[in-house]
C-alpha cells in the first residue's frame, strides 16, 4: 500500500534568533503570526487561507548564513516578479532574478540563517491558480 498525499501540512525551518526571525518573517515578507510560544522558541505562520503553515524554531548551532543546500518551500503569490521588486525595495536580495517555469514565474530568496523561499506564480495558467480573494 502506498502512501496518498493529501497536500502540505507544515513547514519548519531552524532559525538561529528568535526575535530576528520574527523580524523578518513578520517585518519584511508580512506574514501573520499564526501562534508563537516564545518561552520555545518556536512561531507559526499562516499561508494563505489554508491550515498549513511555515513554523520557525531556534536552534542555536545555525548562524547567519548565505543560501545553502537546504529544503526549499515554495509559496504561490498573485506576481512573483512584482514580489520580488517588493521585497528588493525591503533589501532582500534575490538568489538569482525570477525565472520561467511553465505554469509562469518563480523567485527564490533565502532568509538569514540560509532557508531557501520560493514566491511562484501561475500566470502562464491560471486554471491551475488558487483563488484570490
Amino acid at each position: 500500500m502506498a502512501i496518498r498525499v493529501l497536500g502540505v501540512d507544515n513547514s519548519l525551518f531552524g532559525v538561529g534568533d528568535f526575535d530576528e526571525a520574527r523580524a523578518f518573517y513578520e517585518g519584511k515578507l508580512g506574514l501573520p503570526v499564526k501562534f508563537a510560544v516564545e518561552a520555545m522558541g518556536i512561531v507559526g505562520y499562516r499561508l494563505g487561507g489554508e491550515e498549513a503553515g511555515l513554523f520557525l524554531r531556534v536552534q542555536a548551532s545555525i548562524a547567519p548564513t548565505p543560501a545553502r543546500e537546504t529544503p526549499r518551500v515554495w509559496l504561490e503569490v498573485a506576481d512573483a516578479r512584482q514580489a520580488a521588486e517588493h521585497l528588493a525595495q525591503l533589501g532582500i536580495a534575490p538568489l538569482r532574478e525570477p525565472f520561467e517555469i511553465n505554469t509562469g514565474w518563480v523567485v527564490e530568496f533565502a532568509d538569514p540563517w540560509g532557508n531557501v523561499i520560493g514566491l511562484t506564480d501561475y500566470v502562464s495558467d491560471p486554471l491551475k491558480a488558487r483563488p484570490q480573494s
